[in-house]
C-alpha cells in the first residue's frame, strides 16, 4: 500500500464518517459532497486500488458482495424502486479522487443519460 486514505481513516474509525451499513467486507458511508439527493460509498475494508488492480482468481466474492450490498442499501434507502446508479471510477481521468476502489450508488431524482 502505498498510502493512507481517507477511506483507510475511515474504516479504522480514525475518521468520522455516516455510516448507513457495515459488515465484515465492507461499509457504507454517505457521500460528504452529494451529487443527488442520496450519494452514498461502498467501500470494501481490504484494500484494493482500483478495479484495474482486482485479480479475477482471488476478487470476484469481494466485488459481488459490493454489488449486492450497494443493491441492499439502494432497498432501504427507498431508490430501488424509482432507479439508482452505480458508478465504479477508475484513474484519474475518471474522476477517481481517492485512490481506493469504492462504489458510488447514486439516485432519489432523475438521472442524465449516459452515452
Amino acid at each position: 500500500m502505498s498510502e493512507i486514505t481517507v477511506f483507510h481513516k475511515i474504516i479504522a474509525g480514525d475518521l468520522p464518517a455516516e455510516r448507513v451499513y457495515e459488515d465484515d467486507q465492507c461499509v457504507v458511508i454517505r457521500d460528504i459532497q452529494p451529487q443527488a439527493p442520496v450519494h452514498l460509498l461502498c467501500i470494501p475494508k481490504e484494500f484494493i486500488r482500483d478495479i484495474g488492480a482486482t485479480d479475477e482468481n482471488t476478487d470476484p466474492v469481494l466485488l459481488g458482495h459490493l454489488l449486492l450490498v450497494a443493491a441492499k442499501v439502494a432497498r432501504a434507502e427507498g431508490i430501488e424502486s424509482t432507479g439508482y446508479r452505480l458508478i465504479l471510477n477508475c484513474g484519474e481521468d475518471s474522476g477517481l479522487e481517492v485512490p481506493y476502489l469504492h462504489l458510488h450508488i447514486i439516485g432519489g431524482k432523475k438521472l442524465p443519460a449516459l452515452g
